[in-house]
């Protein structure tokens, strides 16, 4: 998001440490070495999580905070610390008695106990206290839970007790919660074929409680001028998403992309090939007078030169080696490898959606007829024309129908149907009598 803001002011990032052009084949090459580094940092996670899971089965601390009431040994076990225990033994006994988490909080501030901060106690300090499983013995790490795994400060009963009052508290349950709207994947990638302003995601609620979600353009919702109407969400996703379907799932135009990639990476800025020929030069050199050496052409120069010589090839191998860590160098077969692993990924998980789009997609261009695709390992553009699309696509169509009475009315306002109170329900709309389920293009 950041990228497409700077080159929107015609910021240019570049990078210190590899030569990226500032075509489309730059992007793509980009891409991909963000993504391997991707893998190697997720590599290296599942390393670390592997040895904190063993330090888990044998009940050891992995780190974080130390809870109130407890400290680790040398061995890195839990153990209780008897004055900060009693202090726990005390905030339970009390909620449990009938006080309220505030006449809690209040009564250890009154006798002056302090957290091992040194602040004060809130209500939240109180219930985050009351709620922690590790003081009835519970060790807890990821998936593995372990009963009786530490010293327990608490009594399975005397816990319990506590958190089901707790629970009864709460004002709201889990249930009503609202959720999280789903990501928009197309965040500054669409665009607005009509005054090319940005298209942004936007959600409404019906009046039946159905949540809508569109990508509509941010000149037409701050009413500048444009008159673009909004698109559903997963509609014009769905399109995405089944034309990246389509490149990766070409093996020619897989291998034209990794023979684009290579040409791009082997383009100036980079010294390993000048150091892999200064190597090989050094390396014939020291052949060359092995051999005048087997031959008996023994002398002062030629001792000098063959250890001057080796010490360059030292030299040139670890300026190579250095230079391969700072830009690592990709083959044909490696590019053509990786590309192949996207069609590993769900193309119905939004995670892997998001992969897609951003390794493959520079920029989308709705217009009322056709869809513009520019991809990041090619000039021009990918047209995608109203005909062209599968049957029964509802790209285009206008919002969803509202039910008034028996019959369906369709708005030809460019809204997105929200709750609000009763009377302002039908503010602002104006509505014609159409064809039930018929598209509008």
């Amino acid at each position: 998001m950041f990228k497409a803001i700077l080159k929107r002011n015609n910021v240019r990032v570049i990078s210190a440490t590899e030569v990226i052009s500032q075509g489309p084949e730059g992007i793509i090459l980009e891409s991909l070495l963000e993504g391997m580094a991707e893998y190697y940092s997720a590599e290296l996670a599942e390393k670390i999580i592997r040895g904190m899971t063993e330090n888990a089965y044998k009940c050891k601390f992995n780190g974080g905070a130390i809870p109130f009431g407890y400290y680790i040994d040398d061995e890195r076990h839990f153990q209780i610390k008897e004055e900060e225990a009693a202090v726990v033994r005390e905030v339970f006994k009390l909620y449990n008695g009938g006080m309220t988490l505030k006449q809690v909080a209040d009564h250890l501030n009154s006798k002056g106990i302090r957290s091992r901060r040194g602040t004060t106690y809130k209500v939240s300090s109180v219930s985050k206290m009351i709620s922690n499983r590790r003081y009835m013995g519970e060790y807890r790490f990821r998936e593995i839970v372990i009963e009786d795994g530490i010293p327990a400060i608490i009594s399975k009963d005397e816990f319990e007790a506590a958190n089901n009052r707790l629970a009864g508290n709460k004002r709201a349950p889990a249930k009503f919660k609202a959720k999280a709207d789903d990501e928009y994947i197309l965040s500054t990638k669409l665009y607005c074929g009509k005054c090319m302003s940005f298209m942004i995601g936007e959600s409404g609620t019906s009046r039946r409680n159905i949540t809508y979600r569109y990508y509509k353009c941010s000149s037409a919702k701050s009413k500048r001028g444009c008159d673009k109407k909004p698109v559903k969400k997963d509609a014009i996703e769905d399109v995405v998403i089944d034309q990246i379907q389509k490149i990766i799932w070409d093996d020619e135009l897989i291998d034209v992309i990794a023979g684009t990639v290579i040409t791009v990476q082997n383009q100036g800025g980079s010294e390993i090939p000048i150091l892999t020929k200064q190597l090989s030069d050094t390396e014939k050199s020291i052949a060359n007078i092995m051999k005048a050496i087997e031959m008996g052409v023994v002398t002062e120069t030629t001792k000098e030169r063959l250890l001057e010589l080796e010490d360059q090839k030292k030299e040139f191998e670890f300026q190579l080696a250095t230079e391969k860590i700072k830009r690592p160098t990709l083959t044909k077969e490696q590019v053509v490898l990786w590309l192949k692993h996207f069609r590993e990924l769900d193309p119905k998980n939004t995670k892997h959606r998001k992969r897609l789009v951003d390794s493959f997609v520079n920029a989308v261009i709705l217009y009322d007829d056709k869809i513009e695709f520019y991809f990041n390992f090619k000039n021009g553009a990918t047209i995608l024309k109203k005909d062209d699309l599968e049957k029964g696509s509802d790209l285009f169509a206008l919002t969803p129908p509202v039910t008034l009475g028996s019959t369906k009315w369709y708005s030809l306002m460019s809204y997105i149907p929200h709750s609000g109170e009763k009377g302002n329900r039908r503010r602002g709309r104006q509505a014609v009598k159409l064809s039930p389920c018929r598209s509008f293009f």
